[in-house]
């Protein structure tokens, strides 16, 4: 995600981190350049066009445009939604490490430097190990270091070895809870509370999973795709003899617009991809992970910092 200060006016005109202007500049380019050939197929009478006007480029570009809109406000959807349910699991983990400490403390004094009887504070690292464990899931990469540092050596090896690591951490918590009812450490109604957090949890990564393996419609990217190529390679043939030596210039203004509207909602599709404009899972993650620190009392690890403006 990019993170910066509002741009003035004189700024909107050279910035290049965080656009998708790189993404699209070559294809912008060869739209100008094919602008300028018409151009001058026009002046020298190397090429003969049949004599129009702008109305149909007008009405295609139109219907373009409607396209496009209708395609980035579904994407622009999924990451919002993607990014409410992150914020549902910063509440459900914080909400977990709250009852956990309340319920399966020790009878320690509440300011001593780590509160909580250690299965509160087993419970409560398994819950941070599941926020790194679900940023790496939707991201496909590993998170072992970091689980590494919340969970016993027998358990990080289950987890890694399972399909669905997230998962398998709510197996993990889920067993201990039935474990600890069965000793008699845990009441029905204390069993009841920290369950219905887990089902919390779990409910937050099924969504998160829908959002990640459920695409929008192949058929109708495709459509999409190939409406705006075909717009932008006529384009020029349709504002060379109208414009003359500004076609070139308005061309690639359209052709930027049309090419970026296409390729932002390309990384908004997918709101956990490792693009600029996806959601910082790491930071996410390392907020939740500092919340559920506190609670217990231990040293919190620095927030994470955008880099070059850059957050992930």
């Amino acid at each position: 995600m990019i993170l910066r200060p509002r741009p003035t006016a004189w700024q909107l005109l050279y910035i290049l981190r965080g656009t998708v202007l790189l993404l699209v500049l070559p294809k912008v380019l060869g739209i100008s350049l094919l602008s300028c050939l018409a151009v001058l197929s026009i002046r020298m009478d190397w090429l003969h066009l049949p004599s129009s006007t702008a109305v149909p480029m007008s009405l295609l570009g139109l219907a373009l445009s409607i396209f496009l809109g209708f395609r980035n406000n579904a994407s622009y959807d999924r990451w919002w939604e993607a990014r409410k349910h992150w914020g549902a699991l910063i509440i459900e983990l914080r909400s977990l490490a709250r009852d956990a400490v309340a319920l399966l403390d020790d009878g320690a004094d509440p300011g001593t430097p780590v509160r909580g009887h250690h299965d509160a504070r087993r419970l409560v690292h398994r819950g941070i190990a599941f926020a790194h464990a679900l940023a790496g899931y939707l991201r496909g990469y590993d998170e072992g270091d970091n689980l590494a540092r919340y969970l016993a050596p027998d358990e990080l090896a289950r987890v890694r070895a399972s399909i669905n690591p997230p998962d398998a951490l709510l197996r993990e918590m889920a067993q201990e809870f039935a474990t600890l009812r069965r000793t008699g450490r845990l009441t029905d109604i204390t069993w009841q509370t920290l369950n219905e957090r887990v089902g919390g949890l779990s409910a937050v990564l099924a969504a998160c999973e829908r959002i990640r393996f459920t695409p929008l419609p192949f058929a109708y990217t495709v459509l999409l795709h190939r409406t705006a190529y075909l717009f932008c390679l006529l384009l020029p043939f349709g504002l060379a003899e109208l414009l003359g030596w500004m076609a070139p210039v308005l061309a690639a203004a359209l052709a930027y617009t049309f090419f970026g509207l296409d390729a932002l909602g390309d990384e908004l599709e997918n709101p956990f991809a490792h693009v600029p404009n996806g959601l910082p899972l790491r930071a996410l993650a390392r907020t939740a992970e500092r919340g559920l620190l506190e609670a217990l009392g231990e040293p919190l690890p620095e927030p994470l910092l955008p880099q070059s403006y850059l957050l992930m």
